[in-house]
């Protein structure tokens, strides 16, 4: 299994217009093959703090994602959003037993 973890900052005042975006990104996602759980929270305690977390089944099924034309759409958001500091990792993890 395959997961990627790590924060990415919108100014606050920003956040309002980044849900619509992020939900359509969200159910896209959750929507591909191998999608295990895609995820982005809210810090309660740092406002613009977004932290993004995705369980992936394959590297091959990541290797779509980063294909699919949501991402694309996803990505030409950041500028008009004032999305920074995005440092996300992948790690490899055991797959969660059945």
């Amino acid at each position: 299994m395959i997961v990627i973890e790590g924060p990415v900052r919108i100014p606050p005042a920003n956040l309002e217009a980044a849900r619509s975006a992020m939900e359509q990104m969200i159910r896209a996602s959750r929507a591909e093959p191998g999608c295990i759980d895609y995820a982005y929270s809210l810090d309660v305690l740092d406002p613009g703090l977004v932290r993004v977390t995705e369980r992936w089944q394959s590297r091959e099924a990541l290797k779509a994602h980063f294909a699919a034309a949501h991402m694309a759409t996803w990505r030409a958001f950041f500028p008009q959003l004032g999305i920074t500091d995005r440092s996300l990792r992948l790690y490899e993890a055991d797959p969660e037993p059945i």
